[in-house]
């Protein structure tokens, strides 16, 4: 993102569990009601256009009641019209704050006791929001000619230079907005908290809310689709500002939405990612309310971390916790992709690929890559708003379709994955159900016929379509691999596959110190097969970047799996991590490799000599602590420090034209050492090549 941001500290010092808040540059306690007042604050801001000079947090509004004695309420936040002074004839938005405990029907704090009695209390508002960070309810005051207040419950207000009628007649019109934030975090965990506390199970719950994700992320692609009758694209996947308040409402909004997932179960690129015996089984108030809160937002335009980790919140907290798995935390993914650089040339696979975390970020490294050389003479947020459009996706899609490939042995995480390369921008054809270390040696499956399909039409496009291969199969056929493998002691290999690895023997030295190859081991860690398959998986040539605990990077008893590494493999780089990288996931001590395959020559030449230079790191800090709390950058006396930041947002009207509204922040950074090892290690590759 374009950004100027000057290294001065401010004179200001936070102690632990303190913010500073976006509105007034104030510090305030980072307590549950703070942290969703700054992520309102946000979104009002972002999202809905409001600027943050025409808002006003604890405003106090002083009132007659109908006994006629003087009150006064105070407002967590209020919002007036554009460049009015801040008082009541200017009020357009009232915003209540609850703590996460308090319940909408509280009788003291509730929805009815605090906005509606806030809204009774001005003349002049017309719409309000009550939160607890977890819920979301927005009203509409409505008086008659006789002076009689009803409040409608209203799926959303008006933004800024919006109308109430531009909601009402233009709700399959009107542009979704890019989630600012944690929106789509808190959104995605809303809906979810929905479905399981009022529609069915857990498992339930996650596969609903990722079928209705998915009819959102359809409906957004059908832009880009050719129309079968001609017709312009209009969206579906909307619901009306009052359309719940009816049965007839709900009733509508239900046969709408089942008609895109009907539609999109039938589409034979969407198809693949089903089985085909899905469904939607959400009542239809269950349904419409899930599907108001995804049709505020556009996904095609949310950036990939954004949605990469609503999504991960959601998965994690079902599928990999569930059965003992746990994501590679981002900031990790993105280092390793970001040091070994992918190309649009370079076909790419994770062999243990999960939900797809390191897919999606090597699909969004290229898509930067193709949309700076797409368009030389934008940059910044003008750049970012190319990388979704028509030309861009279609390039990304053929990439993806050609070069991207995961492979996992869990037939949900399967699913998962290619949900989570659609969300990111598609590529998702080439996520197989297979067991990577038993390939391609496994039953002889529908799915090892695809991947040797794929594989063959992946090098008839590409610059390797005449390179000799051994095989026709995955074997030897990818420049790149990223991956976490399984590791650990309950994570077990069948013998009958472990023998085919030379890792899978026992191994001793012999009178001159070298390795020799014994006979069958009785049990081998997964993690140890993999680099063996990873190796046989790549080019010569070919890198890799994967995780792995350190126990095999300094045990006395794994030193023949070094040696078997350094034999065939050029070392790159070696980062080790601090126990916190996992945490509170998994308590593991792990580190990053960094791994070239040496070709025949390379390996003959290393027989006599081989000298050369490695890049070796530690990284003391990963962002967090070891319970998962961020933890920042601080002064030599314990104090967080902040730094002068510029927060710049592309704006969009009801027409779809951008602006860029431009902000001062004080911004608190993470404690964080990987950008800065990814950065020295890009230097250290630039200087050797010179």
């Amino acid at each position: 993102m374009e950004q100027s941001t000057n290294n001065t500290i401010e004179e200001v010092v936070l102690e632990d569990n303190q913010l500073i808040c976006v509105l007034t540059n104030e510090v305030k306690p980072a307590k549950v009601k703070e942290l969703t007042l700054q992520s309102l604050i946000s979104m009002l801001n972002e999202e809905y256009g409001f600027d943050l000079s025409d808002m006003e947090r604890d405003f106090t509004i002083s009132y007659i009641n109908d006994e006629g004695k003087n009150k006064r309420i105070k407002v967590d936040l209020a919002m007036f019209e554009a460049g009015k002074v801040h008082n009541l004839d200017h009020l357009i938005r009232i915003c209540i704050v609850q703590d996460d405990k308090v319940k909408v029907t509280d009788d003291k704090k509730g929805v009815v006791a605090a906005l509606e009695a806030t809204l009774s209390a001005v003349e002049n508002c017309e719409f309000g929001v009550w939160t607890n960070g977890e819920v979301f309810h927005f009203l509409q005051k409505h008086v008659d000619d006789f002076y009689n207040t009803t409040y409608l419950d209203i799926a959303d207000f008006p933004g800024e230079g919006q109308t109430m009628e531009d909601l009402e007649k233009w709700s399959d019109k009107i542009a979704p907005r890019k989630p600012a934030n944690d929106s789509l975090v808190r959104t995605f965990k809303r809906c979810h908290d929905y479905i399981y506390g009022n529609e069915g199970q857990i498992k339930d719950a996650f596969w609903e809310l990722l079928n209705l994700i998915f009819c959102k992320i359809y409906d957004e692609k059908r832009k880009f689709m050719p129309s079968k009758d001609g017709m312009s694209y209009r969206r579906k996947f909307w619901v009306g500002v009052k359309e719940q308040n009816s049965k007839e409402g709900l009733e509508a909004i239900a046969k709408r939405i089942k008609g895109i997932f009907d539609e999109l179960m039938g589409d034979d690129l969407f198809k693949e990612v089903f089985e085909g015996n899905e469904r939607i089984g959400l009542s239809d108030k269950g349904l419409a309310y899930v599907a108001s809160e995804l049709a505020k937002y556009s996904f095609l335009d949310a950036t990939v971390d954004v949605k990469g980790t609503a999504y991960e919140t959601i998965v994690s907290n079902t599928l990999k916790q569930a059965q003992g798995q746990f994501f590679t935390p981002r900031n990790i993914i993105k280092c390793m992709v970001e040091m070994l650089d992918p190309e649009e040339n370079m076909r790419v696979l994770d062999p243990a690929c999960g939900s797809g975390g390191f897919l999606v970020m090597v699909l969004d490294h290229v898509r930067k890559k193709i949309a700076a050389r797409e368009n030389p003479n934008l940059k910044g947020l003008y750049l970012e708003e190319t990388y979704n459009s028509k030309e861009i996706n279609d390039l990304v899609k053929d990439y993806a379709e050609r070069m991207i490939f995961g492979f996992d042995f869990d037939r949900d995480l399967k699913k998962a994955a290619r949900m989570n390369m659609v969300m990111a921008g598609d590529g998702h054809a080439n996520i197989f159900n297979i067991n990577s270390l038993d390939y391609p040696n496994g039953p002889k499956t529908e799915e090892l016929e695809k991947i040797k399909e794929t594989i063959q039409r992946s090098i008839q496009t590409s610059y390797d379509r005449n390179d000799p291969f051994e095989t026709d199969d995955a074997r030897e056929k990818f420049d790149l691999i990223f991956t976490n493998p399984p590791f650990g002691a309950k994570v077990t290999v069948d013998k009958e596959i472990s023998k085919r690895y030379a890792l899978g023997h026992n191994w001793s030295k012999d009178t001159y110190g070298n390795f020799q190859k014994g006979n069958e081991s009785s049990s081998e860690a997964p993690e140890v097969l993999f680099i063996e398959q990873c190796y046989n998986f790549l080019k010569p040539g070919g890198r890799m970047a994967i995780v792995l605990p350190d126990g095999i990077l300094g045990n006395p008893n794994t030193e023949y799996v070094r040696a078997w590494i350094l034999e065939r493999f050029k070392l790159l780089a070696s980062i080790d991590l601090p126990v916190e990288a996992f945490l509170p996931q998994v308590g593991v001590q792990a580190s990053l490799l960094f791994l070239q395959k040496k070709t025949s020559r390379e390996r003959d030449a290393a027989q006599t000599s081989e000298d050369y230079e490695v890049f070796m790191a530690i990284a003391e800090a990963v962002g967090k602590d070891r319970r998962g709390v961020p933890i920042y950058l601080r002064d030599e006396d314990g104090a967080e420090l902040l730094f002068d930041g510029e927060k710049k947002t592309l704006i969009r009207d009801n027409e779809g034209k951008s602006k860029v509204r431009t902000r001062q922040t004080l911004e608190k950074r993470l404690n964080d050492d990987l950008p800065l090892i990814k950065d020295a290690y890009l230097k250290f590759v630039k200087e050797q090549k010179k």
